[in-house]
């Protein structure tokens, strides 16, 4: 890394807020993301920091380039153009222009991404201990009595009875399958985790509990996150800052509360109107 760049990481020109509170620099800087389909823009010019224990909101309807926008982030879909610059353990790196053995293992270790489909983040066949076990194993945990128990832990810990070690995920209902997910993502202690519409075709008591608990672990694990959802009331509980994206570009973001109580952009003040009167 050049030492502009490492400058450039290390604060300066950032929130003065964030400096004056000795927070050491940004987990995530992004920069002039852009991704298109041809002539259609999927997201452009999109730029934010991302510090150490913040859960960003990213909201908009469908085909606000939210869900395209979290895909490049996350490594899953390669932006036309931007940088995603990563404080990984050794040091700030561009998440896209590592290599794909490098990005799986930071998927493995300091990412997580929590699918809005559990099916999509789970492997339906292994009973719900093989799939938080699996995790483990990526890492190189190999003694069979010990990943058993930190797995029976964390079943525990998203309100699965214990007795449902064995069973395989196809026999849970969605909101235990999305419990699942999430412990299967949170079992190595990421540093960052990605979330697609989490609570998305849930129950409206299922996402009430499902939001206590994704609430409850990302304080106390300390955890920086970046949700995606068409749902305000979902980042008004979890999010600490909040974009808002229409036609691919970011319209206005700032505090989740000034945001949504005082929206500065017509088409935000069309989002909160539109759920007041629903």
């Amino acid at each position: 890394m050049t030492l502009s760049a490492a400058r450039e990481f290390s604060g300066e020109n950032s929130d003065p807020s964030q400096k004056d509170r000795g927070a050491p620099g940004p987990l995530l800087r992004v920069q002039g993301i852009e991704k298109r389909y041809g002539p259609r823009i999927g997201c452009t010019g999109v730029s934010f920091d991302l510090w150490p224990g913040e859960v960003m909101g990213i909201v908009g309807e469908s085909g606000s380039g939210k869900s395209t926008l979290l895909s490049c982030l996350a490594g899953h879909m390669a932006p036309d153009a931007g940088r995603v610059i990563f404080a990984t353990r050794t040091g700030p790196r561009d998440a896209v222009t590592m290599t794909e053995p490098e990005r799986r293992q930071l998927a493995r270790t300091d990412w997580a991404f929590v699918h809005q489909n559990p099916r999509d983040g789970l492997r339906m066949g292994v009973s719900a201990g093989g799939n938080v076990g699996e995790r483990l194993m990526a890492l190189g945990a190999r003694h069979y009595g010990r990943i058993r128990t930190t797995a029976t832990d964390w079943l525990g810990r998203v309100e699965i009875a214990a007795d449902r070690i064995d069973d395989r995920p196809s026999a849970f209902s969605g909101g235990m399958q999305q419990r699942l997910q999430i412990a299967r993502n949170l079992v190595t202690g990421p540093r960052l985790i990605f979330m697609d519409e989490p609570t998305g075709g849930l129950d409206v008591s299922v996402q009430a509990r499902l939001l206590d608990l994704l609430r409850g672990l990302v304080r106390e694990m300390g955890l920086s996150a970046i949700i995606v959802t068409h749902d305000l009331a979902v980042v008004r509980l979890l999010a600490d800052r909040l974009m808002v994206m229409q036609g691919g570009r970011v319209v206005e973001q700032g505090l989740t509360d000034q945001v949504l109580d005082d929206p500065q952009h017509a088409y935000t003040q069309l989002l909160v109107s539109s759920v007041l009167q629903v």
